[in-house]
């Protein structure tokens, strides 16, 4: 009986996200002969130059690393690559797009580990925009690349229930470790052809653009649903946050909401207003649109982010205290 191919294998990865999938192929029979990441940047209180997660792990297995600042328009990148003469080549959430001349490169193409269930939330941030859209099920998707941007045909999905309190970053470490478990799978049933790759049906594609720290702001005229689902969908980065509007006038902030779950809101309130303020229960209850939130983890300017009974005593509110925009027409 013939033994199973060994591949030989370039990874291309730079965050969190992409250390368990790393981790899981060198620990599988196939050779990680480099690894691709993006460069070292200032981090930290310090600033002090910090390896990226996926260098650190190649690092650790003495796995050679190349950190180019671009691939496209780049012939050292090619060469780079073509002289470490992989079989196939892994991509996960590498943060640069690869050009046509390194996606035919390996003999058996190149994959990518995406964090939804093709063709819903192709690109940048799936994990955020699924949980803030209220999806209730996500998962990873094994794909193989191609010129267009999360198009190519399917290989492997495994899907996660999203319950109603998970945040972006529960999420994000599940789906890590989801990726980790599919990638040797579909690697080897590619191999043994008992995976046929799947095109995806591009009529029933969405989109998960990349995230700015603008999109945080909350919408108070929006459901309870709506507005609980963005905090937790950009916890912890970028973050939601809004203003506070004082009855003198004054507005201070920005105050950013790292918990809340939805509530029903009984009386005539704008949305916004603070309904209920209660530090000894533990309540800052805000009006939405349609409903409310109750706030369970706040953070003030310049603090940490504190539970509400912690917030409360610091701040006196009361039903002519608003949240909304840092101004209003």
């Amino acid at each position: 009986m013939n033994q199973p191919r060994s591949l030989r294998i370039v990874y291309m990865g730079t965050p969190d996200f992409a250390v368990p999938s790393l981790a899981a192929l060198i620990q599988s029979r196939h050779d990680v002969v480099g690894v691709v990441t993006n460069p070292d940047r200032r981090s930290g209180r310090g600033k002090k130059i910090t390896p990226t997660p996926v260098k650190s792990l190649a690092l650790e297995h003495e796995i050679e690393v190349y950190q180019p600042k671009k691939l496209r328009k780049n012939e050292e990148a090619l060469e780079k690559l073509a002289a470490w003469k992989p079989d196939m080549i892994v991509v996960a959430a590498y943060g640069q797009i690869l050009p046509v001349s390194i996606l035919e490169l390996p003999e058996f193409g190149c994959l990518n580990v995406h964090a939804s269930l093709l063709p819903a939330y192709r690109g940048a941030a799936p994990i955020n925009w699924c949980i803030v859209h209220g999806e209730e099920v996500s998962g990873v998707t094994i794909m193989e690349m191609e010129k267009g941007l999360d198009t190519g045909p399917m290989i492997l999905k495994g899907e996660t229930t999203i319950p109603s309190d998970m945040t972006a970053q529960q999420l994000h470490d599940a789906l890590a470790e989801q990726g980790a478990e599919l990638l040797p799978r579909a690697i080897d049933g590619l191999l043994d052809r008992s995976l046929v790759p799947e095109p995806q049906d591009h009529d029933a594609a969405s989109w998960a653009p990349m995230i700015s720290k603008e999109d945080g702001l909350i919408d108070w005229s929006k459901s309870g649903k709506q507005v609980s689902d963005l905090i937790r969908g950009f916890n912890p980065w970028p973050g939601a946050y809004t203003y506070h509007h004082l009855p003198d006038g004054s507005i201070e902030g920005p105050i950013k909401m790292h918990l809340a779950t939805p509530c029903e809101v009984s009386g005539d309130f704008e949305p916004g207003q603070v309904v209920e303020a209660d530090a000894s229960n533990q309540r800052l209850v805000i009006a939405c649109g349609e409903g409310g939130i109750s706030c369970a983890s706040i953070q003030a300017p310049g603090r940490r982010a504190m539970g509400v009974r912690d917030f409360l005593n610091g701040y006196e509110l009361g039903s002519q205290d608003r949240f909304g925009p840092p101004a209003e027409s």
